[in-house]
């Protein structure tokens, strides 16, 4: 009659030599670095930048940025600036709201015309990700990228500071509006 101890001999055999191969084979060191790396990569992908998607919502930083906030046009946040917008700056406070927000850039950014904050996108820093429900439909994205700041006096602008942004994006009867910001990690720029 054989016993649990019998049968279980052959088996750990067999798994001492399946680890032997897996701890010795330089080939599978290789291949499981090859696949941690390309699981890292899936897992956080973003979409890809030619995409309507990634456009779409560039486009969307542009009109908040180049346009109401370097140029001062504030009139075209109102279509996409969410009613219960909640803003989080982490020098700044808190911003609820799409009215004052609106009101914060028209004081703060767009008062004085001879002492005007410019702001520019870091090249190939902004990134997408999309939001999908459960029925695996898109319903909103996160955009994050990274970005500086200048002082535009007397027709000479310096650098002020650098910092990130993360952005919520709801899609609501195909249209796309900004329902939270994060602002963080305000750096000096060094010279």
């Amino acid at each position: 009659m054989q016993t649990g101890l019998d049968i279980a001999q052959p088996t750990n055999r067999i798994m001492e030599t399946i680890l032997r191969f897996f701890k010795d084979s330089i080939l599978m060191k290789i291949l499981i670095a090859v696949l941690t790396f390309l699981f890292s990569i899936m897992s956080e992908a973003q979409v890809d930048r030619n995409t309507e998607l990634f456009q779409n919502l560039k486009k969307k930083d542009s009109i908040i940025f180049d346009l109401s906030f370097n140029r001062c046009k504030i009139s075209v946040l109102d279509d996409i600036i969410s009613e219960d917008l909640e803003f989080y700056h982490d020098t700044g406070g808190i911003t609820l709201g799409k009215e004052q927000f609106i009101q914060s850039v028209k004081n703060n950014i767009c008062s004085n015309p001879n002492s005007k904050p410019v702001r520019e996108l870091i090249a190939n820093s902004l990134q997408v990700y999309p939001l999908y429900n459960n029925d695996g439909k898109l319903y909103g994205a996160i955009q994050k990228g990274d970005h500086h700041f200048y002082l535009k006096e007397s027709g000479k602008i310096r650098p002020t500071v650098s910092s990130k942004f993360t952005h919520l994006w709801i899609l609501k009867d195909n249209k796309w509006t900004l329902k939270r910001v994060l602002s963080y990690h305000h750096q000096p720029i060094q010279n």
